[in-house]
């Protein structure tokens, strides 16, 4: 079983400060064989204020480290992929944001009419980080699509 660290919630209710990363800058984050790994070390050692998983990202890390199409050689069992999102999570200034109050409002209201199926986790993403105050934190300038989301492009 893996040690999971002691949770430390946000409150949700803070100024917008803090970021939201998506699942993939925290697979580039731990995968020295990712494109972008360069780029999301370059933000991780610049960052200045707190980072946090919300649980699909936590989920969604897990879920690709343990994936042999995604990882080829360096897939990772289960546990161990757990295990890295510990790690992660243990860090100082890390931590798993709760679903803030309106989440689901915001998601409902981005969920416009013709949005395509494959983007509905990004725009629960979206919804995550407008209603708890996040900059989200993305690879994917699609997420401009979403009027009112701060966030950051990196790469």
């Amino acid at each position: 079983m893996v040690p999971m660290p002691e949770l430390r919630l946000r409150d949700p209710g803070l100024a917008l400060t803090e970021d939201l990363p998506d699942v993939n800058v925290w697979l580039a984050l731990v995968h020295a064989g990712h494109p972008h790994h360069a780029a999301a070390r370059r933000w991780w050692a610049a960052r200045s204020a707190p980072v946090w998983f919300c649980r699909v990202t936590m989920l969604g890390l897990v879920r690709l480290l343990a994936q042999p199409r995604v990882m080829g050689a360096a897939t990772l069992e289960a546990p161990a992929a757990l295990g890295v999102y510990a790690d992660l999570a243990a860090r100082p200034g890390v931590g798993l944001c709760p679903e803030a109050p309106g989440c689901d409002a915001a998601y409902q209201a981005l969920v416009a009419p013709g949005l395509p199926a494959r983007l509905l986790t990004d725009a629960w993403l979206a919804a995550f980080a407008l209603s708890a105050h996040l900059r989200l934190v993305t690879f994917d300038r699609g997420f401009a699509r979403f009027v009112g989301l701060e966030r950051l492009e990196l790469g």
